[in-house]
């Protein structure tokens, strides 16, 4: 009977620490992020400059990412909608249960999990869409009414609170949807990618079934150590995607893999033999496949040294981002301005959006407002990630980065490096696993070495 009341009393602890959470994480202030017109923006590869004559140095963007008109000129409209349609996932509250546990939200320590999905979405965009591609309706997004975000906030949380000591929970899902897509798009081009686009996102989406949902992630995080509710780190989230990837039996997804670098070390061989590792008589075509870097860029603190080598990895095209953030929080990088880098935060609780409907609504998965922050104030343990389509690709893109590194290193070894030859040439331990065992030894210790290094998510 002890037993029985000690574990009643986590689960109304586990209850009630949910509900403060997706109350705390649902209150967003609309802060202003400035941009200097007089410097280029790059986000992912791409160059947007703001420059106008006869203004101020400084322009201001909402929350929302609204830039007048009327205050600036040059592409500030291609930039909106370009960061707009990148994907954005944040901590939700009010989905399935996860197994094991009696959480239906991430809230307070999911955030990594969530920049890694943000990763890994980018580079499946770039491997169906393109990096050119925009959504149709990325400007068409509306910002929430500031007015009512208290009163909302408080009816949430008193509403979230009363239903965890009821223990009943509705799934709902966004009042806001968006207009009628049906005879919207021109030709049979645009529909294939709002297909694909809507495709992605509902192999993000929480529920167990999801192949890349929160559910999925944290099974394999399981196999090494973790469970939900634990603070993951950008590396232990890059083998777990890894995993994720490699598991997932979808027909679209047999011509993409995931490749997560050893000790700071691309081997290339490692690398082609992935991505040719289904070539067959049907299927010529190599694989293509997203690296994964998990590096750290100084002890304690981030080394500003590594600065411009940042700013060059993510002035690439072919770069999906930055797993990264600060002390305490995890952000998703995909960007800079100067020394600031531009980031999705996933620190904003949102309600759960059941992706299996037909034409659920997309407006919560794309983010109106861009952030910035600081290049100083990053933490310096962080997950760097590249897509290349082909080995043709790969080479292509590991001898440009081994340039950059050697120019932007003023140490005498580079952040990481590619080298000739597999891992086993260098007397490494080979990774290959069978199912039952998702992560070899290897793996699991390089896991555990990982989580003791990486910054405390809250």
């Amino acid at each position: 009977m002890e037993a029985t009341g000690t574990d009643e009393v986590d689960k109304l602890k586990t209850k009630f620490i949910s509900a403060w959470n997706n109350m705390k994480y649902s209150w967003v202030l609309k802060t202003k992020t400035y941009f200097s017109r007089n410097s280029p923006v790059l986000l992912l590869g791409k160059c947007y400059h703001f420059k106008y004559e006869d203004e101020d140095k400084m322009l201001p963007a909402t929350s929302g990412c609204t830039i007048e008109d009327h205050v600036i000129a040059g592409n500030v409209e291609e930039f909106r909608k370009d960061f707009i349609s990148r994907i954005w996932l944040t901590y939700r509250e009010e989905f399935p249960q996860i197994e094991g546990s009696a959480l239906t939200t991430d809230c307070g320590w999911g955030c990594t999990l969530r920049t890694g999905q943000m990763l890994l979405a980018q580079g499946l965009i770039l491997h169906f869409l393109g990096r050119a591609w925009t959504w149709p309706d990325a400007l068409n997004i509306e910002n929430s009414d500031s007015e009512s975000w208290t009163s909302h906030t408080v009816k949430k949380f008193t509403a979230s609170f009363e239903a965890s000591l009821s223990g009943e929970r509705e799934l709902k899902t966004p009042t806001i949807s968006l207009k009628e897509t049906i005879g919207k798009y021109s030709d049979d081009h645009e529909m294939r990618n709002e297909m694909y686009h809507r495709k992605i996102i509902s192999w993000f989406g929480d529920s167990p079934l999801a192949l890349f949902g929160l559910h999925q992630l944290i099974e394999y995080g399981k196999k090494s150590g973790k469970k939900a509710g634990d603070w993951y780190g950008p590396a232990v989230v890059a083998h777990i995607l890894r995993k994720a990837v490699e598991e997932a039996r979808h027909p679209d997804l047999q011509g993409i893999t995931i490749y997560v670098a050893q000790d700071c070390t691309v081997y290339n061989s490692d690398v082609i033999d992935k991505q040719s590792a289904s070539m067959t008589s049907d299927n010529a075509d190599d694989k293509a496949v997203i690296i994964l870097v998990p590096v750290r860029l100084g002890g304690e603190r981030t080394n500003t040294d590594y600065l411009e080598f940042v700013k060059g990895i993510l002035s690439l095209e072919y770069c999906v981002g930055i797993i990264g953030g600060k002390p305490k929080q995890s952000y998703y990088f995909a960007g800079f301005q100067d020394d600031s880098l531009i980031y999705m935060d996933p620190h904003y609780c949102q309600s759960f959006v059941d992706v299996s409907i037909k034409d659920f609504p997309l407006e919560t998965f794309h983010c109106p407002s861009p952030k910035k922050m600081s290049f100083r104030k990053m933490d310096p343990s962080c997950t760097i990630g590249f897509y290349c389509r082909n080995v043709q690709d790969f080479e292509r893109a590991s001898e440009e980065i081994t340039k950059m590194l050697k120019f932007s290193s003023k140490e005498k070894y580079p952040l990481f490096t590619f080298v000739n030859g597999h891992s086993r040439d260098y007397d490494f331990t080979s990774t290959t696993t069978n199912e039952e065992d998702l992560f070899s030894e290897d793996e699991k210790k390089r896991l555990k070495r990982f989580s003791t290094e990486e910054f405390v998510l809250l």
